[in-house]
């Protein structure tokens, strides 16, 4: 790892990610718990197995590592809790590919927030692309009003802003560990549940689903992400989420054969292409300029 590039080493972590998290939605889906029963699990696992990856890694320096987040840290454990509820929020009232595809918004609120507390201004292109993206979006909200999802597809552009402003913290900080914060985050979130669950029990498939999911698709993911923004720009972080967008709504087809609307196709077709020949010409122009 140590002889990759930062470029790889960030677009392999980040990778590695959004891959654990593909299944998330599906397992979702597949769980019996009700929504807080299932934000509790989510928060409470993850703290305890980041926590306790965190003692084997800072020993005796614990603490001191949880004092070094700072205001950084701070704003990275609020975002990252907001984000965490509201995403169970959107994929219980709305299709699971509504909600990918509003989380497929991340890169360009990335670019937009980006320019504005990190001073990384996008070029023009970037702008196009937040343009049409925006515009997807909007013909998508439309459909939901009338199907009558849109409570969840506001959720899920709320988790998009909040996973954008996520990898902006967590670049802006790139010299401080915010593992911590996602720890702190995690804890945050189940404490919140905690106050709304009305049972505990995991019964059923449930004593499957729920650990795995918040191992697999939610600990060791948000690590990965959290880290990322070290080595490449917030914006190319949220990229990756794109595989979501694709391959998640596959899961959930497959398994339980749960069907976009047209019209999510149609809008996240063009948000997927959008930002993807953006990527490749971006791509194309950081090579040119550094040969």
């Amino acid at each position: 790892m140590n002889k990759l590039s930062n470029q790889k080493k960030g677009s392999l972590l980040a990778f590695i990610a959004v891959m654990l998290i593909t299944p998330d939605s599906i397992l979702i889906r597949l769980s019996n718990i009700e929504t807080w029963g299932m934000l509790f699990y989510r928060g409470a696992i993850p703290f305890v197995v980041v926590l306790v990856g965190l003692i084997f890694f800072y020993k005796n320096n614990l603490f001191k590592a949880l004092i070094n987040i700072g205001y950084p840290g701070i704003f990275y454990v609020i975002s990252f809790s907001i984000c965490n509820i509201t995403f169970i929020i959107s994929i219980q009232n709305t299709n699971v590919a509504n909600t990918l595809v509003m989380i497929a918004m991340a890169p360009m609120l990335s670019a937009i927030l980006g320019s504005i507390f990190l001073k990384e201004v996008p070029d023009s292109k970037t702008w196009i692309a937040i343009i049409i993206t925006l515009i997807a979006v909007t013909y998508i909200f439309h459909d939901s009003i009338e199907m009558g999802n849109f409570y969840g597809d506001l959720f899920g552009i709320i988790t998009a802003f909040g996973l954008a402003c996520n990898a902006v913290i967590a670049r802006y900080a790139k010299n401080r560990d915010l593992v911590p914060s996602a720890v702190i985050g995690k804890l945050c979130v189940a404490i919140f549940a905690f106050f709304f669950v009305d049972t505990f029990a995991l019964v059923g498939t449930d004593l499957i689903f729920v650990p795995l999911m918040c191992v697999m698709c939610v600990a060791i993911p948000f690590v990965l992400v959290t880290i990322a923004p070290r080595f490449i720009p917030a914006e190319e972080v949220n990229l990756f989420f794109l595989l979501e967008t694709i391959i998640g709504p596959f899961w959930v087809w497959l398994v339980i054969n749960e069907q976009p609307s047209i019209e999510t196709i149609q809008g996240g077709i063009v948000i997927i292409l959008t930002i993807a020949i953006h990527s490749f010409l971006k791509l194309k122009n950081t090579k040119r300029l550094s040969q």
